[in-house]
């Protein structure tokens, strides 16, 4: 869009007087934000009203993004940067004597999701409004994120996340003429209707009140503006006499209070359940009443629209839409059939076979009854149906739904849709071959795999605009919306100025990290040193603890030898460990017990540093990524589907550290052996351990000194105020036999990290390494990755 800096600057005087009631000089950050994002609204609304015609005029494709989780973190600078009006605003506003940074600090980070999951969502809604596709998101609208963690005497201690805050969400739209009611409980029996077909009849179903908040996904540079609804829950006035007690009233509205509820009792249980369902049929009812405006024949619904379940978590879309189609609209059962599994499809987020959601059946069939009925009912045929082909009794009981009084998910969405796929190479032949293996051999068309991807222009143009600008001084603008043209600085890469160049911008980014880690926590670091940086979700199969025993290792080494030539190093550590997740939250207390016994010894001569930066957001994660040397992508190969963080360091240019897992294959693939460090097994090396049962971690520690040293640090008293921890982790590698190999592993990693440092003491092949991840970073942005979705799984045009 077109904006002169003095529109502007009219517009956000009349905001803040109108808003505020006040002048601008005496607008508090909050209220300048408050009253630029009135502004922007402004700007924006004709747009998304153009969109939402031009769509439904045109009768387009549409495709659903299903998903429990969307982490876009704050939305200020990319509204502004992706409508082409950041720096006029950024002008204007200095031109009233407003700090920008300031007013962009006082939005809250819209915290509807946990990790890469919900990123993913987030990066694939603002590429699906860039790329032009018509697709919408589908979610919750949490008043609390995950949680906010303080770290308290090296302790994580979760507090609320009220994002909400006072202000809420700025940039939404209630949306009243679009409510839908939910039912939940009671009993259901069937009985045939007036003309002799069956029906279904609820007794004492509690009714809610699903309502609807848009949220606007905004494309760059193109006035495409798409839509995430997020779905909240009220009580309806005719049922108010239902809910006397506050306490009955609180029980309704944490359904959409927080995400990922504790589920280690039966009501958490429950409470999850319920969010999954409640957003999954709220999306459904108004998709189908959207279609029906079109005035075509339902059981063609797949023709204009795609409904895709990201991960498990909505994965009863299937027997929902069945339940809809069937029971509201009269379908019969064969047409209703034919028509979800064109709808629908699925991505499946994990290999790891425990982490697919299971649900006990009676609990379930408590909460929702008549889709119990509806599972059942396509289980039962499924089962007929391949006993008929002849299929081995052995795959068809592997494959069916429900078994062993669980309903399996992932069985419900493979099942119940025409599409499944990975989220990297290595992931989706893991599926194939592993995970998912006798669905492939029953299904193999339905299976595809669709690598992450990131949006690079807010990992680049918002969080690094330095790096930007110095890539617009090199090769011009042009990557700014074409990322393939970032392969031109493959042709500069042994230019000595140009690596000076990048190199200082790395510098200056650390620099300002440094700040934050002093402002903070009080540690002093050198930018000299290396930034060696894992930050991502606390999890035993990520091996944090890996890296935890490497800095013990060199603790050692450096008490042993003080004067040992080595590159300063700062280990930097961001994470939060799920409330109930006993072992992750023991690691982040030993990380920061570690922390304080490194950081304060003297002896050390700076050395060795170590910082754990709480509350790990993707706000933070914008001043950590740009700023760091090292990316830690050491999880077991074959644990980790993708990755999407290894992507963000490689795009700004760190040198990432890795094994053969996830989406770490195709990062070596772009930038060739010699510019990222391998170690460890391979997933062949790992899946042979459990073939033969042969891993002994207890021969290994007693066997290596250097292991046995460093391992027997946990439990000899050297690490302050952690005893308990510390015996927890050394039973976890030790008596429990180490289930993710990390003593396996332990000397590949060291002698990888021995490489880093020999690698960073030479400045020109370091910058150069760090200048081609930077040049090679393009295939992975997700408005590619989106592209392949559309085009090959929902059959959308832009």
């Amino acid at each position: 869009m077109q904006l002169t800096k003095e529109k502007f600057i009219r517009d956000f005087k009349d905001a803040v007087h109108e808003a505020q009631l006040i002048k601008v000089p005496a607008a508090t950050p909050t209220e300048a934000f408050v009253s630029l994002a009135k502004v922007i609204r402004k700007y924006y609304t004709p747009l998304w009203l153009e969109r939402n015609r031009k769509i439904s005029e045109d009768q387009k494709k549409v495709a659903y993004y299903f998903s429990i989780e969307f982490l876009p973190g704050r939305m200020l600078e990319t509204n502004l940067l992706n409508l082409g009006i950041l720096d006029t605003v950024k002008e204007g506003l200095a031109d009233l004597g407003i700090d920008f940074e300031e007013v962009k600090n006082a939005e809250h980070d819209m915290a509807l999701g946990n990790g890469g999951l919900g990123r993913l969502a987030a990066a694939f809604m603002d590429s699906l409004a860039t790329t032009g596709y018509p697709g919408f998101g589908n979610g919750l609208r949490y008043k609390y994120g995950l949680f906010k963690q303080r770290i308290v005497d090296g302790y994580q201690v979760e507090l609320p996340d009220s994002w909400f805050g006072s202000i809420g969400n700025v940039w939404e739209t209630r949306k009243d003429h679009d409510i839908v009611d939910v039912k939940l409980f009671g009993n259901v029996y069937l009985q045939a209707n007036e003309e002799g077909r069956i029906m279904p009849v609820y007794e004492n179903a509690q009714i809610l009140r699903a309502v609807p908040y848009d949220v606007p996904q905004i494309g760059f540079g193109n006035d495409n503006i798409n839509n995430l609804r997020l779905w909240d829950v009220e009580i309806p006035e005719e049922y108010e006499l239902n809910y006397p007690t506050v306490a009955d009233r609180r029980r309704v509205q944490d359904i959409t209070a927080t995400l990922y509820p504790d589920d280690s009792s039966y009501e958490g249980k429950e409470l999850r359940l319920i969010q999954e369902y409640f957003m999954t049929s709220a999306g459904l009812q108004t998709i189908i009443q959207s279609y029906l405006k079109q005035n075509r024949p339902l059981e063609n619904i797949h023709e204009k629209v795609s409904v895709h379940i990201n991960d498990t978590h909505p994965a009863v879309a299937p027997a929902e839409l069945m339940r809809l189609l069937v029971d509201d609209y009269g379908l019969e059962w064969d047409k209703a059939w034919q028509t979800t599994v064109k709808t629908m499809s699925y991505t499946n987020h994990t290999i790891l076979s425990e982490a697919l959601e299971k649900w006990d059946a009676e609990l379930f069939k408590n909460v929702l009854p008549r889709v119990y009925q509806i599972i059942l009912e396509i289980d039962n045929r499924y089962v007929a149906e391949l006993a008929q082909k002849g299929v081995n009794p052995e795959t068809i009981e592997n494959t069916r739904i429900v078994k062993n009084d669980q309903i399996h998910m992932a069985n419900l969405a493979i099942i119940g849709g025409h599409s499944v796929n990975g989220v990297a190479k290595l992931h989706t032949e893991l599926l194939k071959d592993d995970t998912l293996h006798d669905f492939f051999v029953l299904f193999p068309e339905k299976f595809n795999n669709k690598t992450n991807g990131i949006v690079q222009r807010r990992w680049t143009q918002i969080a690094a605009p330095e790096l930007s600008e110095a890539i617009d001084k090199t090769i011009g603008t042009g990557w700014r919306t074409d990322i393939h043209e970032l392969r031109k600085l493959n042709e500069l890469a042994d230019n000595p100025e140009i690596l000076a160049d990048f190199y200082q911008v790395k510098q200056d980014a650390k620099a300002k990290l440094a700040a934050y880690i002093k402002e903070t926590t009080g540690i002093d670091v050198s930018t000299d040193a290396i930034f060696d940086v894992q930050v991502k979700r606390l999890h035993a199969y990520k091996r944090q603890l890996l890296n935890l025993l490497h800095i013990i290792k060199l603790y050692w080494d450096l008490k042993d030898n003080p004067d040992l030539d080595m590159v300063p190093r700062v280990f930097i550590f961001g994470a939060k460990a799920a409330p109930g997740y006993h072992f992750a939250k023991s690691v982040i207390k030993l990380i920061n017990e570690i922390a304080n016994l490194v950081n304060q010894d003297a002896s050390l001569q700076g050395k060795l540093k170590v910082v754990f930066l709480e509350n790990y957001n993707v706000s933070l994660a914008e001043l950590i990524i740009p700023a760091a040397n090292v990316s830690e992508q050491i999880s077991l190969a074959s644990k980790e589907a993708s990755g999407t963080s290894n992507m963000k360091f490689m795009m700004t240019g760190a040198v990432t550290l890795a094994t053969l897992d996830g989406a770490n294959i195709e990062i070596k693939d772009e930038v060739g052996d010699d510019n990222i460090v391998i170690f460890g097994m391979d997933k062949d090396e790992v899946y042979q351990h459990y073939a033969n049962h042969d891993y002994y971690s207890r021969g290994v520690y007693e066997s290596n000194p250097t292991i046995k040293r460093v391992v027997d640090t946990f439990v000899n008293g050297t690490i302050p105020n952690s005893a308990s921890e510390g015996t927890e982790i050394y039973e976890a590698l030790i008596t429990h036999n180490d289930e993710y190999f990390l003593l396996e592993d332990f000397e590949a990693y060291v002698a990888a990290q021995a490489q880093i440092d020999a690698l960073y003491r030479d400045k020109e092949k370091w910058s150069r390494m760090s200048l081609l991840n930077i040049a090679n970073s393009d295939k992975f942005t997700s408005d590619d990755t989106i592209t392949q979705y559309a085009q090959d799984i929902w059959q959308l045009e832009n």
